[in-house]
């Protein structure tokens, strides 16, 4: 095999591999239980969590820089005997929690 159809072969790979990539990105987007999966997650590494729950209708959330397509969850934990209460925002895309407000 010569270099250049190697060569070859790794172009056609890597502009398919590009035009995937851009057209799964523009229909891309997780589910509700996909997003209040990774809240969970991220909110177990601080303690042990009593309850969640997650909006299942998508908000859109405007910011001076960017546009969002958002779900809007929460968490409940104990903190001894306190019960603390958080309300998140998260992207519909990426799954990245944007926002994160104690209620009590």
């Amino acid at each position: 095999m010569s270099w250049k159809s190697i060569i070859t072969g790794v172009a056609v790979g890597v502009a398919a591999s590009y035009v995937a990539l851009k057209a799964i990105s523009r229909n891309r987007s997780l589910t509700s239980d996909d997003i209040l999966h990774i809240a969970r997650v991220a909110f177990k590494e601080q303690g042990p969590i009593n309850g969640s729950w997650i909006n299942m209708k998508k908000e859109t959330l405007l910011t001076p820089d960017q546009t969002y397509h958002v779900y809007r969850g929460g968490i409940t934990r104990m903190n001894g005997s306190v019960k603390e209460v958080y309300e998140f925002v998260s992207d519909s895309t990426t799954g990245r929690i944007l926002d994160v407000n104690k209620i009590s």
